[in-house]
């Protein structure tokens, strides 16, 4: 593969163009394992299901598994999945890609259990919390060759962050919050940690994964997408680089250069109209559609502005009536909401993602999450995964799992079957010899821009370049 092309403006505010060979190209998916997920920050799994002490999940990448385990009350460790012995994975599930061995669709999406030790069902040898070898059958045979360097399980760096466990298979890759920057700083003010899984669907889907991710990272698409939702908003937005990272937040044309404008599409949407009605309706819309990127609380409460508040409240009264009520009704079933300024929500905008898998919406009490990633190194598919987190009452937290839904639209809720449609067909359409490269939007569509750049950076080939 080539060097990385240089970009031209740091801020990608100019009209660029990128090829497609990060999405069909099999040299370049066979080349993502080394030169990209093996030097990354990905996210793994939440910290609630590691709550004991023995307590495992595994979470594949590519061909590569990770086991990650509480091994103190205060601590987790990961380790490479795999015995050093004669190679077998200590812990198995199937969707790394490789060879299956149980039906995709019996729901096994990564392994999660408890053991004190871990032994491997070839020759039984024996692992520790610490990844040390504690039994290794007829051990003498080596005549001392075996010291604990190659005995012990390969370890992989773990950290968490708004309650969600990280690893990086990079022993020398900087630090977690590093990497997150500054994103995670925008993050923290809405508490992710507090929040815990209301749902987890995956998906094994017929497109490459950056397909699938970008279906997700930008409002751009609601007019020709979702367009039952433009009852609500012209979805007009903005869309920026964070370093790797990147953010979209609705915007105003009439504001556009001075991004002054910080109102959401729920304020623009009403128009002359009665915003006591227009909330009422997109929160049950969204709750209906979506089940995400809303809560309960937040529904019924939009659903008695109209009869509590009188016609012709101003706007900004609706809005801090409707957080007001809805503040106080969590409270009284413990569910007590996070201290957040207008300058926070502000700032945080509509969506933030990580790179490069991972895509966030946060909420005051909510958030939807999605996380793609090969399916091997299979350019022609993904594991696609999205999760919503929610604030629950003490001891009313819901005990989840993963569940598998088919590639069916009508398996789906209705918004994020409509983002699924495009996928197949965006992916059949990069395979055409008359699509001549993307064409993104320079100002509503930059965070796919700079996932692009990103890549180039690991991958040494498809940075974006000045159109014409």
């Amino acid at each position: 593969m080539n060097k990385p092309e240089k970009i031209v403006t740091k801020d990608l505010s100019e009209a660029l163009t990128y090829p497609v060979e990060a999405f069909i190209s099999r040299e370049y998916a066979e080349a993502e394992p080394e030169r990209l997920w093996s030097k990354v920050w990905q996210q793994a799994g939440r910290v609630e299901e590691l709550q004991q002490v023995g307590d495992y999940i595994t979470y594949n990448i590519c061909h590569d598994s990770i086991l990650i385990v509480r091994d103190t009350p205060e601590t987790l460790k990961a380790f490479h999945n795999v015995c050093p012995h004669r190679g077998r994975r200590l812990v198995g599930n199937n969707t790394g890609g490789g060879p299956k061995t149980i039906a995709q669709d019996d729901g096994t999406h990564s392994a999660r259990g408890n053991r004190l030790k871990f032994g491997c069902n070839y020759h039984a040898w024996t692992f520790n919390l610490d990844g040390d070898a504690t039994y290794i059958p007829d051990r003498e045979d080596w005549n001392g060759a075996l010291d604990s360097v190659c005995t012990s399980l390969a370890p992989v760096q773990v950290d968490t962050w708004g309650g969600w466990i990280w690893v990086n298979m990079d022993l020398d890759a900087g630090p977690l919050r590093e990497w997150l920057e500054p994103v995670a700083s925008l993050i923290d003010p809405f508490e992710f940690d507090k929040m815990r899984y209301r749902f987890r669907y995956w998906g094994i889907f017929d497109c490459n994964w950056k397909v699938a991710l970008e279906a997700f990272l930008e409002p751009y698409h609601v007019q020709g997408t979702h367009p039952q939702l433009m009852k609500y908003g012209d979805f007009y937005s903005f869309s920026k680089a964070f370093g790797l990272h990147g953010q979209t937040g609705f915007d105003s044309k009439a504001h556009r250069e001075t991004r002054s404008a910080v109102e959401t599409s729920v304020h623009r949407a009403a128009g002359d109209g009665d915003l006591r009605t227009t909330i009422a309706r997109m929160q049950a819309e969204y709750w209906e559609t979506i089940g995400a990127s809303t809560s309960e609380t937040l529904v019924r409460t939009a659903q008695r502005l109209p009869a509590e508040l009188p016609e012709g409240t101003a706007a900004a009264e609706v809005h801090r009536r409707w957080m007001e009520m809805a503040v106080a009704e969590d409270a009284a079933r413990g569910v007590h909401w996070p201290e957040l300024s207008d300058a926070q929500v502000a700032a945080a905008g509509l969506a933030l993602s990580i790179f490069p898998n991972v895509n966030f919406i946060p909420g005051p009490t909510f958030a939807l999450c999605y996380r793609v990633r090969p399916y091997g190194t299979d350019p022609d598919k993904c594991i696609f995964e999205a999760v919503a987190l929610d604030r629950f009452p003490p001891g009313e937290e819901p005990d989840t799992e993963w569940t598998y839904v088919e590639q069916d639209l009508e398996k789906w809720p209705y918004v994020i079957a409509q983002d699924i449609s495009n996928m197949v067909e965006v992916h059949r359409g990069y395979k055409s010899r008359g699509f001549r490269g993307n064409l993104p939007n320079p100002w509503q569509e930059r965070k796919v821009t700079n996932l692009h750049r990103g890549l180039a950076t690991y991958m040494g080939t498809g940075a974006p370049q000045p159109l014409g």
